[in-house]
């Protein structure tokens, strides 16, 4: 790793950036994609990998080729990636029930915590609000503040 962590990024930014759907979002995502290459400042998890595997090969508007999407999923390998272990699952299932959201939900912040984030940047949960220790925000809402440093 070649920088401190700044955040964790949800599957969503990451299928953002080939995705040819929202020229605003994709400008965004690769933005951060290639700030995450620059300075190795971003985790994720083996479930951001496999969901952007099975969006960008199976969204109608992205769909790309198996080989070329196995190589973009597997480029991220280079980043901290937060194995889905047994504990990490469990903690993710008593999050998902103590704060109301889903599994798949719970599972991001509890990767993130376990990565050490105390950021999640996802357009799937609710921007602003604190789980437990992990703030969410959205990368492709209008920003009020200050950029992410």
């Amino acid at each position: 790793m070649r920088g401190d962590l700044l955040a964790f990024l949800d599957s969503n930014v990451l299928v953002y950036a080939v995705s040819r759907d929202e020229p605003e979002k994709q400008r965004t995502a690769r933005a951060l994609v290639e700030r995450g290459f620059a300075e190795g400042c971003f985790a994720i998890s083996t479930q951001v990998l496999l969901e952007v595997y099975v969006n960008i090969t199976q969204k109608a508007k992205i769909r790309l080729p198996a080989q070329e999407a196995f190589e973009y999923v597997r480029a991220f390998s280079e980043w901290q990636v937060v194995e889905m272990s047994q504990p990490l699952v469990f903690a993710a299932l008593g999050l998902a029930r103590h704060m109301q959201i889903s599994t798949w939900d719970a599972a991001i912040l509890e990767a993130a915590r376990e990565a050490g984030c105390s950021l999640v940047l996802s357009e799937d949960l609710t921007s602003g609000r604190d789980y437990g220790g992990v703030r969410v925000e959205n990368p492709f809402a209008p920003t009020k503040g200050e950029p992410l440093r």
